[in-house]
């Protein structure tokens, strides 16, 4: 794994490559979710339409249905879901937390209820590389206990020395040459134990390391200090994945910050809402004004929807539930994130990432924090 990462540095921001068995990705980096071995509504072809150039898939969902023996007597993830470039599986560890109500952790792993039927599960370190080694992924992540932003302290301390626990013996348990496998720095809000989680999984000399238990409800203010927190003490030779974060300012605030990889359902899911992005901020395409616009959503825009449809036409498509609605919606969305990433690395190459960070943010209208912290509490009460 020696050449796994290669790291170009400016003065102030990264620019990388990661090399994988399956194809090389640019960092920063986004990676498109695919949960259930698809990135919803979207066929492998119109991923690469896109420029997507690795995507994420879940364990735990793919545990589950169909189950990672049948996906591995298909040959693996990649022949399975027709995906042929880089792909991370997640570990499971998020469903320790929004299946919380189902679960009993001990030092030896974690015990889930499935949501589906009710059958008991376990899920120990070792058992969690084998499945990932079953899928075949590119980059595989340690089991980790992620928890909640507003558990009380001694719950957040024990999580945090499990995940430690827990990344070692992933780590005594993985055998594949041909996989990555990346540490999670947990410690909830407090800083202190940020910079220890970062300090204690830097030392078991990881090929990359994860920032995890973030976008779980906190505000922006503290998930910048946690994020800055972990970084000062991660190494600066290796990927660094904030995890479950994409809002397009917060992906500009996390590659300024150093981040070398995102990953978030979010740009999907409020897609099939009918919330698109636009360089002024998320609008609704079935609002009035879009009805009658006999103009693509961005003119801007070079994604497939915006080159073939006026925002009309994709208005009634949503206003009346077609199905292709969802499609040319979530190539908007992910293109409009591709191409905003695209436009990251391409400044720090030329050395005005700074101006196009703040160009983009001074025109950008965020959701407001008190209506995201809302929603992210009602998505977690609905996944939990």
């Amino acid at each position: 794994m020696s050449s796994f990462f290669t790291l170009t540095s400016t003065p102030e921001y990264r620019r990388g490559t990661v090399t994988t068995a399956h194809g090389l990705f640019q960092t920063p980096a986004f990676m498109s979710v695919g949960t259930q071995a698809t990135v919803k509504a979207l066929t492998p072809d119109d991923l690469r339409m896109i420029g997507a150039e690795i995507i994420l898939g879940n364990t735990y969902h793919l545990y589950l249905r169909p189950g990672v023996e049948a996906i591995k007597k298909f040959g693996g993830l990649h022949k399975f879901m027709a995906w042929n470039g880089p792909l991370l599986t997640d570990s499971g560890g998020f469903q320790v937390l929004s299946l919380a109500k189902l679960r009993k952790l001990s030092d030896e792993g974690v015990e889930f209820q499935s949501h589906l039927d009710g059958a008991k599960l376990f899920f120990s370190p070792a058992e969690v590389m084998r499945a990932q080694e079953a899928l075949g992924s590119d980059i595989m992540m340690c089991l980790d206990q992620c928890i909640d932003y507003e558990s009380q302290p001694q719950a957040v301390h024990k999580a945090m020395l499990l995940t430690h626990k827990w990344a070692a013996m992933c780590k005594g348990s993985h055998v594949s040459n041909n996989q990555a496998l990346f540490a999670i720095v947990q410690g909830g809000a407090n800083m202190a134990w940020r910079r220890e989680s970062a300090k204690t999984l830097t030392d078991m000399d990881f090929p990359g390391y994860a920032i995890g238990g973030t976008g779980v409800g906190e505000p922006k203010s503290v998930l910048w200090e946690m994020v800055e927190a972990a970084i000062e003490h991660l190494p600066k030779d290796k990927p660094r994945y904030l995890m479950g974060i994409g809002a397009p300012e917060d992906l500009l605030e996390g590659v300024a910050r150093g981040v070398d990889m995102f990953d978030c359902a979010l740009p999907t899911r409020v897609a099939r809402n009918g919330a698109l992005f636009t360089p002024d901020g998320r609008v609704n395409i079935r609002a009035p004004q879009f009805q009658a616009m006999d103009a693509p959503l961005d003119s801007d825009c070079d994604c497939y929807t915006c080159k073939h449809f006026t925002a009309a036409y994709v208005s009634h498509l949503y206003r009346t539930e077609e199905l292709l609605a969802y499609r040319l919606g979530t190539i908007h969305n992910l293109r409009f994130i591709l191409r905003l990433m695209e436009g990251a690395r391409q400044t720090i190459v030329d050395g005005g990432f700074a101006q196009y960070k703040d160009g983009f943010l001074s025109r950008y209208k965020v959701t407001d924090e008190d209506t995201r912290l809302e929603q992210k509490r009602k998505w977690m009460e609905r996944n939990g």
